[in-house]
């Protein structure tokens, strides 16, 4: 089984002539192992089946440098749940990746190799560059192109990808230009381990983290350019990640996590604060028990928060758009849009009958 772009498999009765062609992308975080499959509908798709585990394959990786047995172990079940979806759903054309976690362990390529061994399943390791562009591909729909720029930060379980996204005479549909991107090794797991919350949650503690965070942000001098637009108000966030999600959760004050209900939708800056707050006030007990959150993910929430925060104060906008997409999705999109009947290129021959060398 192949995870690299174009790399295709035994294909479904009827094949893409029949239009329901099933294309797969997996997305091997530190802390998530997520799965999509689809077919092509119109300008998009249609989900078929979607796998979502947390693995935690990060974890303790800060420290140690290596993934350790047991984050590998919970990694390699959920990749052969996996695999075994993808052929029985006889996907045509499969994308794996792998991001921060497989990037920075010293055991990373090891793990890779373990894991085409013994789930078939081929893990391409990318930069934190295409990261960023999947993830705007993936949110491309969620652009408000009315206004003159967006800041899509996925924020991950090893690190943060930002990308600045000018909308200015970009075109209706399609990939706008990114004036600059940035990658910061923080993402919910690494923060969450480099602070340990301690008993409570304070007030102290989250705001180092937001501090630590916005210190990295302003280091980063690529994007000045683009700052007037954001001082005039004139741009937007997209915020993707299961703590962002989870923050949209509880300020819509959901019985359970729907996602229909959350992608897409607009929180204001106030909204984001209040609903850190509300965190904040939470223990860990009581932050497990909110439905929108649940026992994996209550201790890392407030991390995604104050990453959130740091964002929202290093380059405030009024507006944020919460997005239940991201990778996936960009990869899935990546696939589709080259499925067409490839031409064979006819090679030219010389006088004499024989083909250029």
């Amino acid at each position: 089984m192949r995870g690299r772009e174009g790399d295709k498999l035994p294909r479904a009765p009827g094949g893409e002539k029949g239009g329901d062609a099933c294309y797969a992308a997996l997305d091997l975080g530190t802390n998530n192992c997520r799965l999509l499959i689809a077919t092509p509908a119109n300008s998009g798709f249609r989900v078929v089946e979607a796998y979502s585990r947390i693995v935690r394959l990060g974890e303790g990786l800060t420290q140690s440098g290596q993934l350790s047995e047991a984050a590998m172990d919970r990694a390699l079940a959920a990749l052969k749940v996996s695999a075994e979806k993808v052929r029985r759903r006889r996907v045509v054309r499969f994308r794996a990746i792998a991001t921060q976690a497989c990037r920075i362990a010293d055991n990373g390529q090891a793990f890779v190799d373990r894991v085409a061994a013994e789930t078939g399943v081929r893990l391409q390791v990318i930069s934190p560059q295409e990261e960023a562009r999947l993830s705007v591909t993936g949110c491309l729909n969620l652009l408000d192109r009315s206004t003159d720029a967006a800041l899509v930060v996925d924020v991950g379980g090893g690190s943060t990808e930002l990308s600045w996204v000018d909308l200015r005479d970009a075109p209706a549909t399609g990939m706008p230009p990114i004036r600059a991107w940035l990658s910061i090794p923080m993402g919910v797991v690494t923060l969450a381990e480099r602070f340990p919350e301690g008993e409570t949650a304070t007030e102290a503690w989250f705001r180092a983290m937001v501090d630590t965070v916005k210190a990295e942000l302003a280091a980063f001098t690529r994007a000045e350019p683009m700052r007037p637009i954001f001082e005039a108000d004139r741009a937007h966030l997209i915020g993707t990640s299961g703590a962002i999600t989870s923050l949209a959760g509880l300020h819509l004050k959901l019985p359970r996590y729907d996602r229909n209900r959350v992608d897409g939708i607009w929180m204001t800056r106030d909204q984001c604060d209040a609903a850190a707050g509300r965190l904040l006030a939470l223990n860990a007990r009581e932050r497990a028990e909110e439905p929108c959150i649940g026992p994996d993910r209550a201790d890392l929430v407030l991390a995604g928060a104050a990453i959130l925060q740091a964002v929202q104060e290093q380059w405030p906008c009024t507006r944020v758009r919460v997005a239940d997409r991201g990778l996936r999705e960009g990869i899935l999109l990546s696939l589709m849009s080259d499925r067409g009947p490839r031409r064979r290129r006819k090679r030219r021959r010389g006088r004499n009958g024989r083909s250029p060398q």
